[in-house]
């Protein structure tokens, strides 16, 4: 039946049989749990400054425990849960970059530890870090040569 439908015709098809979506209630809860990530990163911050810790150290040091929270969140298949209700609130922090490189891992371990969980841990994420360590590469050169001179 769809392979003989026009292009218009599938489009229509489409329109039926997906489901609207509710804008507003997917910003409303996007901006809310994105916002609460950020209040919990802040919080942990604020953790580390209060324990002594420098204010650059203790950005690092948010950085690893969010994506650790991330990590253990999607090793748990609790961030999954969560993201149905923020979308898009979940996936702009860092805890959705953990969540992009340990959810290919878990779905694939079945297929061992190295060609299924090794392998496929940077399915997604994997682009995105070859393109930030080819940019940042190219940036420090430019920085180099314009130094040079």
């Amino acid at each position: 039946m769809m392979k003989n439908m026009t292009k218009a015709e599938y489009e229509k098809y489409a329109q039926r049989k997906s489901p609207d979506s509710p804008l507003a209630k997917n910003i409303f809860f996007a901006f809310l749990i994105g916002g609460l990530i950020c209040m919990i990163g802040q919080g942990i911050t604020d953790i580390y400054k209060y324990f002594g810790m420098a204010a650059e150290p203790a950005a690092g040091a948010t950085s690893i425990t969010l994506i650790f929270i991330g990590a253990l969140l999607t090793g748990l298949d609790l961030y999954d849960n969560i993201a149905k209700v923020a979308g898009a609130g979940t996936i702009v922090p860092i805890t959705g970059f953990s969540n992009s490189i340990v959810a290919p891992a878990m779905e694939h371990k079945s297929e061992g530890y190295i060609l299924g969980i090794g392998a496929k841990m940077f399915i997604i994420a994997g682009p995105v870090l070859v393109f930030g360590t080819v940019s940042s590469v190219v940036a420090g050169l430019i920085l180099w040569l314009f130094r040079l001179y």
